[in-house]
Formats: C-alpha cells, sequence, structure tokens
C-alpha cells in the first residue's frame, strides 16, 4: 500500500513536470514575439492638369511602369502658347512706349530749366513714364502666368510607379485637377496594422518586422514601425485578431523596406515582431 501511495505521487510530480514544460514553456516561448495582421497601404496620386483644355495625348496604359519625370499626358497648346505671344507682344510694346516716354520727359526736363516747357507740359511726361513703368511690371507678370499655364499642358510623373486607372481619353476636354491619371507608388509601402493596447509597451518606433505574405514559399520582408498612433480606437472588423473585437487598439504603420511587387494594394499580411531585440534593447538601457 505505501508502494502505492509512492507510486501515485511520483506520477503526479512526473505529471505536473510535464504539464509545466508543455504550458508554461510554451506559452514563454510564445512571447518571444508578437504576431499582427493587416492589409499592405500603396500610396496613390491622382494625376491632373493646373488649366482647362482639350486632351492631346495619353501615351500610357493601365499596369504600365513608370519613372519619376516620365510625361504623362499632354493637352492641345495652341490656345496657351497664342496667350504667351500675345504677352510677348505686350511686352515689347510696353518696351517701346516706355523708352518713348523716357525720352520725352529728359527732353521736357531740360527745356523746363530754361522756361521753354510748362509745368504742367512737364508732369503730365513724369505721369507718362511712371505709368509705363508701372505697366511693364504689369505685362511681364502676365507674360509669366502665360507662360506657367503653358508649361502646365504637361503632366510628369511625380515618382515611380504603376499606372492604376487611365480615367481620360485624348480629345476629352478636361477641367481643372480633373484626373486624367491614378498612379500607385512603388515607395513607400508599408503596412497599417493594429496592436492590443497590454502590448504597446513592447514595441517602440524603428523597430524591426518581418512581413509575410500568403503566398506559398513567399518572400520574407523586412521593415520597420514608422509610426504608432497615440489614439486608441476599436478594433476594425476588417482585422483579424486573437482579442475580442470589442478591445482597444492602436493603430501601426510598418515600412516595408524592400518592397516588390509581391506587395499590392490591400494584400493581407502577417507581421512578426521579434521581442528579443526589444530585451536587449532594456538591457542596454
Amino acid at each position: 500500500m505505501r508502494k502505492l501511495l509512492v507510486l501515485i505521487l511520483l506520477s503526479l510530480l512526473i505529471g505536473c513536470g510535464i504539464y509545466y514544460f508543455l504550458y508554461y514553456k510554451e506559452k514563454e516561448k510564445k512571447k518571444d514575439h508578437l504576431t499582427l495582421f493587416g492589409n499592405v497601404d500603396v500610396r496613390q496620386v491622382d494625376l491632373g492638369f493646373r488649366v482647362f483644355g482639350r486632351v492631346a495625348e495619353m501615351p500610357w496604359q493601365e499596369g504600365d511602369l513608370v519613372t519619376a519625370g516620365t510625361l504623362m499626358a499632354t493637352l492641345d497648346k495652341q490656345p496657351y502658347a497664342d496667350q504667351v505671344e500675345q504677352a510677348v507682344a505686350n511686352v515689347e510694346a510696353n518696351k517701346a512706349q516706355l523708352t518713348n516716354a523716357e525720352m520725352i520727359l529728359k527732353r521736357r526736363e531740360e527745356l523746363r530749366v530754361g522756361g521753354g516747357v510748362s509745368q504742367e507740359d512737364y508732369d503730365n511726361s513724369l505721369a507718362s513714364f511712371n505709368i509705363y513703368t508701372a505697366n511693364r511690371k504689369q505685362v511681364e507678370a502676365a507674360l509669366g502666368v502665360a507662360t506657367t499655364s503653358l508649361n502646365d499642358t504637361e503632366i510628369y510623373a511625380p515618382n515611380d510607379g504603376t499606372i492604376l486607372t487611365r480615367i481620360r481619353e485624348p480629345g476629352t476636354i478636361v477641367r481643372e485637377a480633373d484626373p486624367v491619371y491614378t498612379l500607385s507608388l512603388i515607395s513607400p509601402v508599408w503596412i497599417r496594422t493594429f496592436i492590443a493596447e497590454p502590448d504597446l509597451g513592447l514595441i517602440y518606433p524603428g523597430m524591426e518586422a518581418e512581413i509575410y505574405t500568403d503566398t506559398y514559399n513567399g518572400k520574407v520582408y523586412k521593415g520597420h514601425i514608422g509610426f504608432i498612433s497615440p489614439v486608441a480606437e476599436f478594433t476594425p472588423k476588417t482585422v483579424e485578431t486573437t482579442q475580442l473585437r470589442t478591445d482597444l487598439v492602436y493603430r501601426l504603420r510598418v515600412i516595408a523596406d524592400n518592397p516588390d511587387n509581391g506587395l499590392r494594394q490591400g494584400m493581407p499580411v502577417t507581421v512578426r515582431l521579434s521581442l528579443k531585440n526589444h530585451e536587449d534593447k532594456k538591457a542596454s538601457e
């Protein structure tokens, strides 16, 4: 009977040891990292003209890759080229008028000393000279506006990217700011994800991250935390988490350091944050 009791106690001890090893050790192992779920967020740009007119050329199609500075579209330049010529003519006319007014003013100023011209004529000459001087600034500014409008008949890609949408076609009359293309920028690419409030103290800006997609044997992307929201919010319904959806979470922006075509707008991804680096950082501090 005593031997049986000893065997029972020994079995309980062994069972407790196995339970501790399997449960608590596994729980501690899980604390080595945080797993978050989110979606790829790519910045998009709507390209439009700053002036109105008729679309003349749109050489790019949806899906085309373009580099920064690429000519994307043009308007019919003729109306704006005519305005530039008109502004140039006004500048030349003003220049001639100002030169003539200056000559008359100098002549009457010389005659006024000897009494050969009245003060009234001199004052009129001076007033004309001042008017043409002021007009010079006006016509030069008008020329600058006309030149800017002519230059604005062309759109250039602000960054490397992919044509997401071709909204207009050549021949279309567009107003100012009407989009003609939507450009999906290649960089930056970030992940919009959320972290539970109890884990907020485990992360920090610049913390390294690994980004996984659902692609089988897919590439593991390196990244880092670029933004941590200072404001708590309820977990969005589109985010899959192991916590209750009513829990408070904080929005994160995880920036991909080596993005490529494998990360696309809206794609669901998994973000893994290693807590080992966090512990090492705390120890060094």
